[in-house]
């Protein structure tokens, strides 16, 4: 009996995905909520889990494009049942397996003669240790689990030790391009026998051939549906919007102190760290409550007002940018806050972020201070009229009481639709945030 694999409706708005990557192969046992597969839509990068153990069959291929719904796929219960009535691999199945891992017999067996007319005849007692000196091959049931076919296929070839190789794939796994690039990155991988007999074979003039030029060789890839979500929605916003963007500097040195001090105890008593994230969420819910139409947008001729804060928080991935929404946020505590934006972390690299944690945002913050950037220009994330961008901390000389002293600073900039937002509001409006951190006990903490 075949259990259907399809691809699950992720929200309305979806109606096709990319099948990036299987886990697993044509053939392979798999267990329930073991993950089969990875899809990519337009938003989001989810995770498609076995819903039964049994035999995977694949109907289609990595890369291809395919609409919710869709076959992608089935399980075959009752084979797994009957193959495997102990839930563990037969021999008759690892034995078979082996061949699609490792070199043949055949292959090593014509390989031989040839080696053997070159190297001296070996006293009987050394075999035993030649056979220690070579390499073990990774178990096959493992193999599978965390490489792809093409992946195998290229360590299998090249003989690697995938220990060594950091993958930076879903869930941490090793692509291909992780084996390239540790392949290049080797200084110290030394040629097998049969490249040195080779070379050994190929005449002088040889070397002398000139090394084609690598400054022209291009590589062109299609956009991701991620990718070419950002690019429509980022000239959207800059085509459909009269945005402007004002900026402010922030003295850190109160809040900064705030958060040394209560660290620990934060850490200690809810489990998360406190950042600074929590602290400028705060603040900005507390300047859209004095400035509504910030927290607002355009809707043909009328200007729909939020009663409520769903604030947006922009997360760098791998594949782009995501914004998943805290929502409620001014009825958030500081370690509420704190644990919304981790939890999306996490479902962000384990590919568990749902449609639904995208969606409603009036409001968004973006913090380019985590990758060393002072100063920007963020661009609205439609339709909202307001983002508020961080940047590094950098400490500078600044007057204080007449007095220049050294003080850790951050410049922040408000990017706002001018139709809506006058120029007063939105000045205003960064300066209520500079009040807020620069004097953090006017807004509550809950340590």
């Amino acid at each position: 009996m075949g259990k259907e694999i399809k691809i699950p409706s992720v929200g309305e708005s979806v109606q096709e995905a990319v099948l990036v990557q299987w886990y697993k192969k044509d053939g392979d046992s798999v267990q329930k909520d073991e993950p089969l597969f990875v899809v990519e839509t337009d938003k989001v990068t989810l995770e498609i889990v076995a819903e039964a153990s049994g035999i995977l069959k694949t109907l289609v291929s990595e890369g291809e494009t395919v609409s919710i719904g869709d076959v992608v796929g089935s399980i075959d219960v009752k084979e797994v049942a009957e193959a495997v009535p102990e839930g563990e691999p037969s021999e008759k199945e690892v034995s078979e397996a082996i061949p699609e891992e490792v070199p043949s017999e055949e292959k090593v067996s014509e390989a031989a003669p040839e080696k053997a007319e070159e190297m001296p005849e070996e006293k009987p007692e050394e075999a035993p240790k030649k056979a220690e000196e070579v390499p073990a091959k990774p178990e096959p049931e493992a193999f599978r689990k965390i490489l792809s076919p093409a992946v195998r296929r290229l360590v299998a070839e090249k003989n690697i030790d995938i220990s060594g190789i950091k993958g930076t794939g879903p869930g941490n796994r090793i692509t291909k391009g992780d084996v390239v690039l540790y392949l290049e990155q080797a200084p110290s991988a030394a040629p097998a026998p049969s490249e040195i007999r080779d070379a050994a074979s190929v005449e002088p003039k040889s070397a002398a051939k000139p090394t084609p030029s690598r400054m022209e060789d291009i590589t062109r890839k299609p956009m991701s549906p991620i990718r070419r979500t950002i690019a429509s929605r980022l000239l959207e916003a800059k085509h459909s919007t009269a945005m402007l963007t004002t900026f402010n500097e922030i003295d850190m040195t109160h809040t900064m102190a705030i958060r040394t001090q209560y660290k620990e105890a934060f850490k200690e008593k809810y489990g998360v760290s406190l950042g600074f994230m929590s602290f400028f969420i705060k603040a900005g819910v507390e300047a859209l409550k004095e400035f509504p139409q910030i927290n607002a947008f355009v809707d043909g001729n009328d200007i729909v007002y939020h009663n409520y804060y769903h604030v947006g928080i922009a997360i760098a991935t791998a594949k782009g940018l995501v914004v998943p929404v805290i929502r409620n946020a001014d009825m958030l505590s500081f370690a509420e806050l704190e644990q919304a934006i981790v939890d999306f972390v996490d479902k962000i690299k384990n590919n568990r972020l749902d449609l639904a944690d995208l969606e409603g945002g009036t409001f968004t913050i973006t913090n380019g201070g985590v990758f060393g950037s002072l100063l920007s220009t963020p661009i609205l994330n439609t339709p909202q009229s307001g983002i508020l961008g961080m940047h590094k901390i950098e400490k500078r000389p600044v007057v204080v009481d007449d007095e220049i002293k050294i003080r850790p600073m951050m410049y922040v900039a408000l990017s706002y639709d001018h139709r809506i937002v006058d120029g007063r509001e939105a000045v205003t409006f960064l300066v209520r945030i500079k009040e807020c951190i620069e004097n953090p006990e006017r807004i509550m903490m809950e340590i």
